[in-house]
C-alpha cells in the first residue's frame, strides 16, 4: 500500500540534532534577553526612586511612618535623644574584638585639641620667631617641654591607632553593607589625620620640618591633572606657578607664605573639617545599627526553657 504522507513515499521528517541545537540556542537567547530586559526595569525602577536603594538608606536616615511605633523608633535611635543604644551585642564590644582603637583614636584627637589650643598662646607663625617661640617654650615655659612632647606623640600615636582602627574594620567586614557610607567616611577621616601629621610638621621651621614639607610637595607637584609635572598636568595648562604644590605653599618655595598656610591648615580648617566628618562617623555608627560583631551568643543562664501549655 502507497505511502502518501510524503513525497518520496518515506516515513515523516523527523527533527535533526542541529535542528535542535538551533532552538535550545534562540531559547537561551531569548531568556537571557528576558532577564537582562527585567534587570532594565528593575535599574530604571531604582533610578526613579533612588531613596529605595541600599546606598542611600546607607548615607541618610530614612523617613519613618507616622505611628506610635515609629515615633518611639526615631527617639530610640536619635543620637541626641537617646546617646546609649537600646541593646548593644555583647561579643561585639570586646577588647579582642574591637581593639579599642576607635575610642583610644578620639581620645588622642581631645588630647590634641587640647594641647593644641594651649601651644597657641606661646606661638606665632612667622619665619622670625617661630623657631624661637620653640625654643621659649622648652625651656622657658613652665612644663611647656612636657606640653609639647605630648601633643608630638599623641599626634603619632593617632596616625597609627586610625591605621590599626581601619585594619580591624577590614578584617571584620563591617565595611559591608549597610555601612559602605561609613567606611567612606572613615578613610576620609584617615586622610585628613595624615594632613594633620603632615601640617603640623612644618610649624616648629627647623630643618626636619623645612625638608619634610619639601619632599612632601615636591611629590605633590606629580600629582595627575593637578601637578605641572603629573600626567595630563601640562596639558590641563599647570605651571609651578598654580599648580597644587603652588597651592599648598603660597608660592613657588618653602617661605614665609607655607608657615602661615600650615598654620591655618592645621589649627583652624583641618580640625573643622575633621570634627564635622567625626560626628557624621559616630552619627552613622549609631544608625548602622552599633559596632558590627559576631554572632550575638547567649550563656546557659539566659536561656529560658519553653512554657508548658
Amino acid at each position: 500500500m502507497a505511502d502518501t504522507d510524503g513525497k518520496n513515499g518515506g516515513a515523516p521528517e523527523s527533527k535533526t540534532p542541529a535542528g535542535n541545537g538551533r532552538r535550545s540556542t534562540l531559547a537561551a537567547l531569548l531568556e537571557d534577553s528576558k532577564a537582562i530586559r527585567q534587570r532594565a526595569i528593575e535599574e530604571i525602577k531604582a533610578l526613579k526612586q533612588p531613596q529605595k536603594t541600599v546606598l542611600w538608606k546607607s548615607m541618610f536616615r530614612v523617613k519613618h511612618d507616622e505611628t506610635a511605633r515609629s515615633r518611639a523608633l526615631g527617639v530610640l535611635t536619635n543620637v541626641f535623644l537617646h546617646l546609649h543604644p537600646a541593646k548593644i551585642n555583647r561579643d561585639a564590644v570586646r577588647y579582642s574584638y574591637t581593639w579599642g582603637m576607635g575610642g583610644i583614636s578620639f581620645y588622642l584627637y581631645i588630647v590634641l585639641v587640647f594641647t593644641g589650643v594651649l601651644l597657641m598662646f606661646y606661638y606665632h607663625p612667622t619665619k622670625v620667631v617661630a623657631f624661637r617661640d620653640i625654643l621659649y617654650l622648652e625651656h622657658d615655659v613652665p612644663f611647656g617641654k612636657l606640653l609639647r612632647n605630648m601633643h608630638r606623640w599623641a599626634a603619632h600615636l593617632m596616625v597609627i591607632t586610625v591605621e590599626l582602627h581601619m585594619f580591624r574594620v577590614f578584617l571584620t567586614g563591617s565595611y559591608k553593607p549597610p555601612r559602605q557610607f561609613n567606611w567612606v567616611v572613615g578613610v576620609i577621616l584617615l586622610v585628613l589625620t595624615l594632613l594633620l601629621s603632615f601640617t603640623g610638621y612644618l610649624l616648629p621651621d627647623d630643618q626636619l620640618g623645612f625638608w619634610a614639607v619639601t619632599v612632601g610637595t615636591n611629590m605633590a607637584r606629580a600629582t595627575p591633572l593637578l601637578g605641572h609635572d603629573g600626567p595630563f598636568g601640562p596639558q590641563l595648562g599647570m605651571t609651578p606657578f598654580n599648580d597644587v604644590r603652588f597651592g599648598l605653599l603660597g608660592g613657588s618655595i618653602v617661605d614665609a607664605n607655607a608657615l602661615l598656610r600650615a598654620y591655618i591648615w592645621h589649627c583652624v580648617a583641618l580640625p573643622i573639617i575633621a570634627s564635622t566628618f567625626m560626628i557624621v562617623h559616630f552619627w552613622r555608627v549609631r544608625k548602622d545599627g552599633g559596632i558590627s560583631g559576631p554572632a550575638p551568643v547567649m550563656l546557659e543562664s539566659e536561656i529560658k526553657e519553653p512554657r508548658k501549655l
